[in-house]
């Protein structure tokens, strides 16, 4: 039985820490004291009330365990993936932390420590997927889609965040980069929508995000790669006239003798229009597709994911593929099958084909299906 230490109670950070407790010494640790009190109060998982901003605190709060797995927002990313480092742990983060994670690639490795990074359900999955199939064909094209969305489209947005709004915001503002014919290009989020038709779903509404993150260095020798993210029909057109009005605008303005972001103000308020209530019917969806030739003869390999709030354990969808993601390659780390020294997104993990027959098989056990078909 390892010991384990989970930055972040929140709703993918508490599924992390519930499914590593059927297994492992669990600590959960949150300045949200009733999140704590929530997970120790139904699970043997010990509780430590702490201000995760306060680097200074980490490496003492590490000292003690075997892994760390962060699942704390973007913004907290990198500082706490470096101060793990330091402390010369191992570490498996979720964040979509906006830096670029390589850089902490030397520390970690004279550290003699295991990073995996952007280790959830997308960026995540697709990078563990494209990773494994790279080892096989030579792709020629690589591409998904995500989201997660409430079963019921409420008015005006049509959408419950499954995590931090500010990480939503993130994905609404962050240029989007893509890889076409071989040239690395950039376009404005939200942008190139296009309706794409999902089994179980309906008709939603792709539109570009900057989701290849690590891909675009690990895997550039692919010549077309693009990621969209999925919404209703509606709610994009609504975020961008927030957007252009400057509600997500990053410098302070004055208001009433107060400095305040904007960004930070509309994200105080869509977290009430987009926090997912209790028990809240939600799903996750997505597709990938990749093709290329192998042995000689072209191929294309389609995954599909369709997942539910699970009703039995009162976890939601978003929190069960991006947690369990988590948590298999927490195993990974912990039954010595992966043990590389540096920084690993999942395409690198992926390469190894027994480690993705592992996480693949994991998430199956927990009802988490990727579905494959070869056209």
């Amino acid at each position: 039985m390892s010991k384990i230490i989970v930055f972040g109670a929140g709703m993918v950070g508490r599924a992390i820490a519930i499914d590593l407790s059927k297994k492992h010494k669990v600590t959960s640790a949150d300045i949200d004291r009733e999140a704590l009190d929530f997970l120790s109060s139904k699970y043997p998982i010990d509780g430590v009330a702490v201000n995760l901003m306060e680097e200074e605190k980490i490496k003492t709060l590490v000292e003690d365990f075997d892994l760390v797995v962060s699942a704390v927002p973007g913004f907290m990313g990198f500082d706490i993936v470096k101060s793990v480092i330091e402390a010369g742990k191992n570490i498996v983060d979720i964040s979509f932390m906006p830096e670029d994670f390589m850089e902490l690639n030397t520390l970690a490795a004279k550290k003699g420590v295991t990073a995996i990074t952007d280790c959830g359900v997308a960026p995540g999955m697709p990078n563990l997927i494209v990773g494994y199939h790279n080892e096989y064909m030579e792709i020629e094209d690589f591409q998904y889609v995500v989201g997660g969305l409430p079963k019921v489209k409420i008015y005006p947005f049509y959408y419950k965040a499954p995590f931090s709004p500010i990480d939503v915001v993130e994905e609404y503002t962050r240029p989007a980069r893509y890889i076409e014919k071989g040239k690395l290009m950039t376009k404005p989020a939200m942008s190139d929508p296009e309706m794409m038709f999902f089994e179980k779903v309906g008709t939603l509404e792709a539109f570009n995000t900057d989701g290849l993150r690590s891909l675009l260095a690990n895997m550039d020798h692919i010549p077309n790669m693009r990621e969209k993210t999925l919404r209703y029909p509606g709610h994009i057109e609504l975020v961008q006239a927030l957007k252009t009005a400057g509600f997500f605008d990053k410098e302070k303005i004055t208001v009433n003798n107060a400095s305040i972001r904007p960004i930070d103000f509309t994200s105080r308020v869509l977290i009430r229009d987009w926090e997912l209530s209790p028990d809240e019917p939600e799903f996750t969806v997505m597709r990938i597709e990749i093709s290329g030739e192998e042995d000689g003869k072209q191929k294309k390999v389609v995954y599909e994911l369709y997942d539910e709030f699970d009703e039995k354990e009162r976890i939601t969808s978003m929190a069960r593929t991006t947690g369990f993601t988590a948590t298999a390659n927490a195993e990974l780390i912990l039954s010595g099958r992966f043990s590389g020294k540096g920084v690993f997104p999942l395409e690198l993990v992926g390469m190894d084909p027994d480690c993705f027959e592992f996480v693949m098989d994991y998430l199956k056990e927990r009802n988490v299906v990727y579905h494959k078909k070869e056209l």
